[in-house]
């Protein structure tokens, strides 16, 4: 999505920036692993395809992705976060991306959005700090208080015979990811039927109220004017 192509959200936890280029290299390393491909459900591409997924994902109008990273204090005035400082390598942690798609009702009738939410902390000894609940609440908050109107209007421009309206948040999680369950739990979603085929629990909400975060503020992602990440 473009809505977030200049937008940091920095909070007392956590800060997201858009995904970019510059982010792609890090995000790749993490993709090597097994695990992470397990966990997330992802296939192994190269770095070049990388590369055009996070092309695609930005000029996507049904995918909203931000790049999670340690909170820090921003660089070049209280407005901005400079990029390439705020969310270097070291920074990153892990990515936080929203999915929309056409809601179906009863009648087979595709009538507003379904969003599946999706959080990744990459790296072992990133993960029991805290940073997924600061990033899905941060992210919660941009959603659902902060940006509802536009994200919807720019899925619409993807799917233009689908009412701008949400119906349900989703996520899908491995059922023996107590954690996250917990996590999700916590911000209302309740599971959704059984474990799946492929091992995964189901939770939905359709509470679309978010509580502030500590510290929440929004900042202009500040890239130097030759930057083309």
């Amino acid at each position: 999505m473009r809505i977030n192509e200049n937008t940091a959200i920095a909070t007392s936890g956590v800060l997201l920036v858009p995904y970019d280029r510059r982010h792609v290299p890090t995000y790749h390393a993490w993709m090597e692993d097994e695990a992470v491909r397990v966990a997330t459900a992802s296939e192994r591409l190269t770095l070049e395809e990388e590369y055009e997924n996070q092309e695609s994902w930005r000029d996507s109008g049904d995918k909203l992705t931000f790049i999670v990273c340690r909170a820090t204090q921003s660089d070049g005035g209280s407005n901005t976060a400079v990029a390439g400082v705020v969310d270097a390598p070291s920074q990153m942690v892990g990515d936080i991306n929203l999915f929309l798609t056409p809601f179906q009702d009863e009648d087979g009738l595709e009538n507003g959005f379904a969003g599946e939410i999706d959080v990744m902390i990459a790296r072992v000894d990133d993960r029991g700090k805290g940073y997924g609940r600061a990033a899905v609440s941060a992210f919660l908050y941009y959603i659902l208080q902060r940006q509802l109107k536009a994200i919807l209007a720019e899925a619409s421009s993807t799917s233009p015979c689908t009412p701008a309206i949400l119906r349900l948040l989703t996520v899908k999680i491995k059922a023996t990811n107590a954690a996250s369950i917990r996590l999700f739990s916590s911000f209302g979603f309740v599971q959704k039927g059984a474990v799946n085929y492929f091992g995964e629990v189901e939770m939905v909400t359709a509470n679309f109220t978010a509580g502030l975060p500590h510290g929440y503020t929004e900042h202009t992602y500040q890239r130097d004017r030759t930057d083309t990440s």
